[in-house]
Order: C-alpha cells, then structure tokens, then sequence
C-alpha cells in the first residue's frame, strides 16, 4: 500500500500561519506580497499545505510507479534562513528566465531566496506562469478550470 502524502491541504489560516510562525517584520511583508502576487498570477486563494507551505491552486500527478497525489501549482514556504519558491517546472522557457530572476539558489524542487528584493518580481511571474502552463498540459490540473 501507498504511504499517504505528507503535504496535503489543511484548514490552517494563511495569515494566521504568517502571523505566528514568521518571526522577522521583512519576511511577513515578503510573504503577503508573495501571497498577493501569486493569488493574482494563479487566479487561486491561498491555502496552507502542510505545516509551512502556502500553495495556490491544485493540481493531480501520478508517476510511472502508481504513486500519485495532489499538489499546490504554485507556492512558498517562509522558512527561517530563505524563502522556498515552489515554482520552477522543468521546461526551457523556465531555465531560460532564471537568467533573469536574480540572487537564488535552485534546490531539487525549489527556487531558494533570502528576500523579495533579491529577485525580479517580473522573471518570477513568468516562471510562476509558464510552470502553471506546463501543469496544465502534463497533469490533471484545476488551472482548466479558470
């Protein structure tokens, strides 16, 4: 049997999260702009997805080995040394804007950031966007539904 995914959605207050969990006044303000930014990128609400990670929008995959899940299309995490951006899918056009983005560092799934100003808000959308464009045509994706 399948082990049971250990992000999944939960009912937790976004801003709540923020609120109590992020302990610099910089950071906050990061996270409600990312949060506004990308609400209006997706067209989705933020929801939490496990303890720490703010996710918009759902998507379904499955692998070749049966495991499958949901997941958010894009989303951050704002953990204490940086910000996870789980936004990056692998396409060209993506591995191309990162050119662009700024001061990161890439994880195996994640973009990491110390702080907004570090990046190009403008290379971030259109990575947030393209990923979103690549869920949509690779998995069972709620973005159709917009």
């Amino acid at each position: 049997m399948a082990k049971p995914n250990k992000t999944t959605e939960t009912q937790v207050n976004v801003s709540d999260f923020i609120n109590s969990y992020v302990e610099q006044d910089q950071k906050k303000a990061d996270s409600f702009e990312l949060i506004k930014l990308m609400s209006k990128w997706s067209g989705f609400e933020p929801k939490m997805w496990g303890p720490t990670i703010i996710g918009f929008g759902i998507y379904h995959y499955k692998y070749a080995s049966g495991h499958e899940g949901d997941m958010p299309l894009i989303g951050f995490s704002p953990r204490k040394a940086e910000f996870s951006l789980y936004v990056h899918s692998p396409t060209e056009d993506n591995q191309h804007l990162l050119d662009d983005l700024g001061k990161f560092k890439m994880g195996k799934a994640c973009i990491y950031v110390k702080k907004l100003s570090d990046i190009n808000v403008d290379a971030l959308e259109k990575i947030c966007k393209t990923t979103i464009a690549y869920l949509n045509e690779h998995h069972e994706c709620a973005c159709r539904e917009k």
